[in-house]
């Protein structure tokens, strides 16, 4: 039998508190709705709610033991303060394993490279490595899933985000990693930020948890490369470039898209050549393949089977995924890209779009949230890639899209609706067999509805 993941005892250890029972446990949760079979329950105290009120909910979930601040009959570790508790044990799972740690973040670009990257490490190493879940990579997400990370892991990947500055910075003291990867700069949070430069300033902060002897992953093709590269320089033994230019240290010297839909690409990596093929279309896939690549070769695992790895890897709800949705007479193609939205991202994804060899090109686009005061500009400004990608008819979405619906205007089709629902009513009326659609927009405003509706229609 394998080891359990904690005993109590190695909670109590590592949260400085005191067991009222023997227990152990093979995962971890805050989330008394996400407790499953022998798992360990935290109880956060938050503004809005107080996991302890949850305790029942969480054994009856099956539960094997918990933590908490005051007391309960249920088997428990406790601690002064269950969210410190979470950061030691976040700690001490780092200090337990010799797994090597890659840590993501970017812009753009975290969480597909970040599962991608854990696929192509699965396959070199079958079920030894360990990634964060979901977009778990916040103060929270980010010692939740280094306390879940069991100690015989071997590669160990965690997304790390920020929407201000001095957040990566105590994020990745917390991870340590021997690989930094930044993705991409783009303009999101920018609400938070005076310029790209200050983002940059803030995604550079993933370097200052490098161990000794680490490895710094840049984009080369990044107005921000210098920048990026000088804030690694103290803290980096190595810092290695990726992109598409002349010059990149991993490089795409050929990418073509392939007639399903995928990518072909060729890519060297000092005097290696890689060429592997694909799922997901795009030149900001071909860059974040690139980076994974780097960050492969920096652990010292097999670039040969994760580039068989990216060849399986298939897009992400809410992040690229491709469905197919059947209609009276044939069937339309559905990009989800609902998860998330900023300028970059949606031009790159209305790139796809035109790239797609479709009898109608469709974009449902939603508000990108968290833009500021340029926010106007920055919706407006993408009336050319709309336009370019040849959309015939595109559904606005929120008050925001205001400022696009401006700009299209005598240009491309388009309706401006309120919300996801009547989004969601006016593409299933619309789409017809042999379409294309892109439905992007920020999380927030919910246009996962509408893809959820159309793949119930398959």
């Amino acid at each position: 039998m394998s080891e359990p993941l904690w005993t109590s005892a190695a909670i109590a250890e590592a949260a400085s508190g005191s067991a009222n029972a023997d227990f152990t446990v093979n995962g971890v949760t805050f989330d008394s709705r996400e407790v499953g079979a022998g798992d360990l329950f935290l109880a956060l105290k938050g503004e809005v709610t107080d996991g302890h009120r949850f305790l029942d909910a969480a054994f009856d979930r099956g539960a094997a033991g918990s933590v908490v601040s005051d007391a309960t009959a249920h088997p428990h570790v406790r601690v002064a303060d269950t969210m410190a508790a979470l950061n030691a044990l976040g700690v001490a799972a780092r200090a337990r394993t010799d797994a090597k740690i890659i840590g993501v973040t970017g812009s753009v670009g975290k969480t597909g490279t970040k599962e991608a990257l854990f696929a192509a490490l699965d396959r070199c190493d079958p079920g030894a490595a360990h990634r964060s879940v979901k977009s778990y990579n916040n103060h929270t997400g980010v010692p939740l899933s280094l306390s879940r990370m069991p100690a015989a892991t071997r590669f160990g990947i965690f997304e790390m985000g920020m929407n201000h500055a001095g957040e990566l910075a105590a994020l990745t003291r917390l991870v340590r990693p021997h690989v930094a990867i930044v993705t991409a700069i783009a303009p999101a949070h920018t609400a938070f930020f005076k310029d790209e430069s200050a983002i940059a300033d803030a995604k550079g902060e993933i370097f200052q948890g490098l161990e000794p002897g680490g490895t710094a992953i840049v984009p080369f093709d990044s107005p921000h490369r210098d920048r990026l590269i000088a804030a690694a320089q103290p803290h980096a033994a190595r810092i290695v470039t990726f992109g598409l230019n002349e010059g990149a240290d991993v490089r795409a010297i050929e990418h073509m898209r392939v007639p399903e839909g995928g990518t072909f690409v060729t890519a060297r990596l000092g005097e290696h050549e890689l060429s592997y093929t694909m799922r997901q279309p795009g030149a900001h896939w071909v860059s974040n393949s690139l980076a994974i690549l780097a960050a492969v070769d920096a652990v010292g695992a097999d670039l040969g089977l994760a580039g068989l790895a990216l060849a399986d890897f298939g897009g992400l709800a809410g992040r690229g995924a491709r469905l197919k949705v059947a209609l009276d007479g044939g069937e339309a193609l559905v990009i989800d890209e609902s998860y998330n939205a900023n300028p970059s991202s949606m031009r790159a994804t209305l790139a796809v779009l035109g790239q797609e060899p479709a009898r109608r090109k469709l974009a449902v686009l939603g508000d990108m949230r968290e833009l500021g005061s340029e926010s106007a500009a920055y919706h407006a400004a993408l009336a050319d890639p709309v336009d370019e990608a040849g959309v015939v008819r595109a559904i606005l979405v929120g008050e925001e899209m205001t400022a696009l619906a401006n700009a299209l205007e005598g240009r491309v089709d388009f309706v401006h609706v309120p919300d996801a629902a009547a989004a969601r009513d006016r593409l299933t009326a619309e789409l017809t067999p042999g379409d294309a659609v892109l439905i992007k927009g920020s999380n927030a405003i919910g246009l996962a509805s509408v893809v959820s509706a159309l793949a119930g229609r398959g």
